[in-house]
């Protein structure tokens, strides 16, 4: 892929790696359970979300980029959170993914919702197999990924190479692991190394020679069934095991930021707001 003239984009992709380098540091330093080799796998039920649904913004919007027909490549497409609604409009979905657990949560949403026209593929982004084996698609798409990527350029990269209408990235203002930063003084005592988000992907694109058409929706909040699926996530995205100090640390600190609804789900006490940008913009050769 051609690069825009200058260091302006060099600068700011070494200043993306260095907190990635950063984010991930921390975590092997404080991580009191081995790393698993599927992070996603025990939680894939947080990313399972039914495929006609009308309540989502962003789904909606995607939609609306689609075209009837053409090819779509979801760049960890999980689930199939957006994956199977696409392929309800889109001639196929290509649905590639790291995490074995989430495509197996993708295919029995195929299985559930009679959809079929989504080809499930367990790699990662850039696959290792080279272009050659690359899928290609009208648009790839990226979906609350590429924070912890700290190779963002090559990534980029291989998006823009196998994307042959557009590019689409869809991301907050601030890392999704940004809501339990309140969390990390309390349970680790030191503050947590937050990742790269939205505005500074956008300003790569930008410095990479990209126009990138920007809009911005709201950001839904997440919601669990029940305390101990909260729990269970806080456990995993903040590397503690059940039973240890700072176990229990967090679960007298989920007292404080929990909220329970009237029909017994719970969410985190709202913090910071953040925005969930949606950028698109066409590939250069």
């Amino acid at each position: 892929m051609a690069r825009a003239p200058g260091n302006a984009a060099d600068e700011l992709i070494a200043v993306w790696a260095a907190r990635v380098r950063a984010n991930r540091e921390q975590a092997e330093r404080i991580r009191e359970v081995p790393e698993s080799g599927d992070f996603y796998g025990p939680v894939t039920g947080l990313f399972v979300a039914d495929p006609r649904r009308g309540d989502d913004p962003v789904l909606n919007l995607l939609m609306a980029i689609a075209r009837p027909g053409e090819t779509w490549l979801d760049i960890g497409a999980g689930a199939g959170r957006f994956a199977l609604p696409l392929a309800l409009r889109a001639g196929e979905v290509i649905a590639l993914d790291p995490s074995e657990g989430m495509l197996q949560a993708l295919r029995d949403g195929m299985e559930r919702h009679s959809i079929r026209n989504v080809r499930p593929i367990h790699a990662r982004w850039p696959m290792d197999a080279g272009p050659s084996s690359t899928p290609s698609a009208d648009v790839v798409l990226i979906a609350h990924l590429g924070h912890d990527v700290e190779a963002i350029a090559a990534f980029l990269d291989a998006m823009e190479g196998a994307a042959g209408r557009l590019c689409v990235a869809v991301m907050t203002e601030r890392a999704p692991s940004a809501s339990i930063g309140p969390f990390w003084p309390v349970v680790h005592g030191e503050p947590h190394v937050e990742l790269p988000a939205f505005w500074e992907f956008l300003a790569i694109l930008e410095a990479r020679g990209r126009d990138p058409s920007v809009i911005f929706e709201r950001r839904q909040p997440r919601v669990f069934d029940s305390r101990p699926a909260l729990l269970a996530w806080l456990r995993n995205q903040l590397f503690v095991a059940t039973g240890s100090a700072a176990d229990e640390r967090l679960v007298a600190e989920l007292e404080r930021r929990m909220v329970v609804a009237d029909d017994g789900s719970v969410c985190l006490v709202p913090g910071i707001e953040s925005r969930v940008g949606i950028a698109s913009w066409a590939p250069q050769p």
